[in-house]
Protein backbone atom coordinates (compact mmCIF):
# COMPACT_ATOMS: atom_id res chain seq x y z
CA UNK A 1 0.00 0.00 0.00
CA UNK A 2 1.42 3.57 -0.87
CA UNK A 3 2.43 5.24 2.28
CA UNK A 4 1.32 9.33 2.46
CA UNK A 5 2.70 12.36 4.40
CA UNK A 6 -0.50 14.55 5.73
CA UNK A 7 0.15 17.70 5.36
CA UNK A 8 -1.10 20.29 8.35
CA UNK A 9 -3.42 22.44 6.05
CA UNK A 10 -5.14 18.31 4.72
CA UNK A 11 -5.43 17.92 8.80
CA UNK A 12 -7.15 21.65 9.33
CA UNK A 13 -9.44 20.64 6.06
CA UNK A 14 -10.52 17.21 7.66
CA UNK A 15 -11.09 18.49 10.83
CA UNK A 16 -13.39 21.33 9.44
CA UNK A 17 -15.45 18.69 7.57
CA UNK A 18 -14.21 21.24 4.51
CA UNK A 19 -12.92 18.00 2.04
CA UNK A 20 -15.47 17.12 -0.77
CA UNK A 21 -17.11 13.57 0.28
CA UNK A 22 -14.37 11.95 -2.16
CA UNK A 23 -11.88 13.97 -0.45
CA UNK A 24 -13.08 12.84 3.52
CA UNK A 25 -13.32 8.98 2.02
CA UNK A 26 -9.56 9.10 1.12
CA UNK A 27 -8.44 10.77 4.25
CA UNK A 28 -11.03 8.06 6.37
CA UNK A 29 -9.06 5.52 4.38
CA UNK A 30 -5.39 6.83 5.08
CA UNK A 31 -6.46 7.26 8.69
CA UNK A 32 -7.72 3.88 9.32
CA UNK A 33 -4.57 2.67 7.69
CA UNK A 34 -1.56 4.07 9.48
CA UNK A 35 -1.66 8.07 8.85
CA UNK A 36 1.90 9.71 9.09
CA UNK A 37 2.37 13.32 10.26
CA UNK A 38 5.62 15.25 9.84
CA UNK A 39 7.46 16.15 13.11
CA UNK A 40 6.54 20.15 12.03
CA UNK A 41 3.29 18.89 11.73
CA UNK A 42 3.06 17.60 14.78
CA UNK A 43 4.09 21.09 16.19
CA UNK A 44 1.94 23.10 13.96
CA UNK A 45 -1.47 21.44 15.15
CA UNK A 46 -0.61 21.12 18.62
CA UNK A 47 0.19 25.57 18.24
CA UNK A 48 -3.55 25.54 17.44
CA UNK A 49 -5.26 27.63 19.58
CA UNK A 50 -8.75 25.91 20.09
CA UNK A 51 -11.29 25.16 22.56
CA UNK A 52 -10.39 22.01 24.92
CA UNK A 53 -12.42 19.68 22.78
CA UNK A 54 -10.79 20.23 19.71
CA UNK A 55 -7.29 20.41 21.30
CA UNK A 56 -8.44 16.94 22.65
CA UNK A 57 -9.17 15.62 19.26
CA UNK A 58 -5.94 17.04 17.55
CA UNK A 59 -3.85 15.05 20.16
CA UNK A 60 -5.60 11.66 19.51
CA UNK A 61 -5.20 12.76 15.98
CA UNK A 62 -1.33 13.00 16.68
CA UNK A 63 -1.23 9.87 19.20
CA UNK A 64 -2.65 7.58 16.13
CA UNK A 65 -0.23 9.12 13.85
CA UNK A 66 3.56 7.75 12.93
CA UNK A 67 5.69 10.81 13.56
CA UNK A 68 8.27 11.04 11.51
CA UNK A 69 11.11 12.40 13.00
CA UNK A 70 14.20 14.55 10.99
CA UNK A 71 16.76 12.04 11.07
CA UNK A 72 20.67 12.98 9.06
CA UNK A 73 19.37 11.11 5.97
CA UNK A 74 16.39 13.68 6.21
CA UNK A 75 18.30 16.96 7.24
CA UNK A 76 21.17 16.00 4.48
CA UNK A 77 18.15 16.10 1.82
CA UNK A 78 16.47 19.25 3.06
CA UNK A 79 19.82 21.35 2.93
CA UNK A 80 20.26 19.90 -0.78
CA UNK A 81 16.88 20.75 -1.65
CA UNK A 82 16.49 24.02 0.02
CA UNK A 83 20.01 25.25 -1.46
CA UNK A 84 18.65 24.49 -4.99
CA UNK A 85 15.03 25.25 -4.82
CA UNK A 86 14.37 27.74 -1.54
CA UNK A 87 12.06 24.94 -0.34
CA UNK A 88 10.75 26.87 2.76
CA UNK A 89 8.25 23.75 3.81
CA UNK A 90 10.31 20.69 4.95
CA UNK A 91 6.94 18.39 4.49
CA UNK A 92 8.36 17.87 1.02
CA UNK A 93 11.42 16.87 2.07
CA UNK A 94 10.33 14.80 4.50
CA UNK A 95 7.84 13.22 2.20
CA UNK A 96 10.56 12.46 -0.01
CA UNK A 97 13.39 10.65 2.08
CA UNK A 98 10.75 8.61 3.26
CA UNK A 99 9.69 7.90 -0.13
CA UNK A 100 5.97 9.01 0.40
CA UNK A 101 3.19 10.74 -1.11
CA UNK A 102 2.66 14.27 -0.08
CA UNK A 103 -1.41 14.94 0.75
CA UNK A 104 -1.55 18.91 0.59
CA UNK A 105 -4.04 21.70 -0.68
CA UNK A 106 -0.60 23.90 -0.93
CA UNK A 107 0.53 22.46 -4.35
CA UNK A 108 1.73 25.85 -5.23
CA UNK A 109 5.03 25.51 -2.79
CA UNK A 110 6.03 22.43 -4.28
CA UNK A 111 5.89 22.90 -7.81
CA UNK A 112 9.07 21.40 -9.92
CA UNK A 113 10.30 19.55 -6.96
CA UNK A 114 11.70 16.20 -8.96
CA UNK A 115 10.49 12.78 -7.50
CA UNK A 116 7.79 14.47 -5.06
CA UNK A 117 4.06 12.98 -5.59
CA UNK A 118 1.38 14.84 -4.63
CA UNK A 119 -2.25 14.06 -3.74
CA UNK A 120 -4.71 16.97 -3.19
CA UNK A 121 -8.01 16.07 -1.35
CA UNK A 122 -9.52 19.36 -2.01
CA UNK A 123 -9.63 18.43 -6.05
CA UNK A 124 -11.21 14.71 -5.44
Amino acid sequence: MEQYLIDTNVVSNYFSASLSTAGLDLMDTIIDAVPNISISTQIELLCWNTDEVSTENVKNFINDCVVLDISADVIEECVSLRKGKKIKTPDAIIALAYGYSLITNNEKDFVNIKGLKILNPMKL
